[in-house]
């Protein structure tokens, strides 16, 4: 069993020195290039009507709420839609004091498309007690077609809260990472 645990080892080494020495001979690492910084092309806007948030009590995580949401609208250069009643943003109040957001929710484009956005956050309040900008990672699943450069891309959303207790809202605007 040795010698061939041994000779795996040998074929495995063997492999990874060729494909270093053949297979990534153009690879420019990052002391010999410097990468350009990325840059941001904006996509589309989301207004969220949300409901008033429920409080779904204490777990071994933190503390949880649930916030509905009831609708709204995403207007952009290349879509129109609107936010189907439905979907939830998932919060997570963590012992540190930062939040935890998933937001899980379908978009219907003005040409009926069908479109679910996942949109995460990780909220840590500033030690200066500021109102810190909130940055959200979205992930896209859009049927093949016109919106399938939603599948492709990689973007980041800004969220602000809009409205009040009575009526809450945000607004997200979604950028494509270029």
């Amino acid at each position: 069993m040795r010698k061939r645990t041994s000779d795996q080892a040998r074929g495995l080494a063997l492999c990874v020195a060729a494909i270093c020495a053949i297979g990534l001979p153009g690879l420019a690492f990052a002391s010999e290039t410097p990468l350009a910084p990325p840059g941001l092309e904006f996509v589309f806007e989301e207004a969220v009507v949300l409901a008033p948030d429920v409080p779904a009590g204490t777990t071994p995580k933190g503390r949880r709420n649930i916030i509905p949401i009831l609708g709204g609208t995403v207007t952009g250069p290349a879509i129109r839609a609107e936010i189907m009643p439905g979907g939830w943003d998932w919060q997570l109040i963590r012992s540190d004091g930062c939040m935890d957001l998933k937001a899980d929710y379908f978009l219907k484009t003005d040409d009926g498309a069908i479109i679910n956005v996942i949109n995460q956050a990780v909220l840590c309040p500033p030690a200066d007690g500021s109102k810190p900008a909130i940055t959200t990672q979205p992930v896209f699943e859009a049927p093949l077609g016109k919106y399938d450069w939603l599948n492709r891309g990689n973007f980041i959303g800004m969220l602000v809260s809009t409205g009040d207790d009575k009526s809450p809202g945000v607004r997200i605007r979604f950028y494509r990472v270029r």
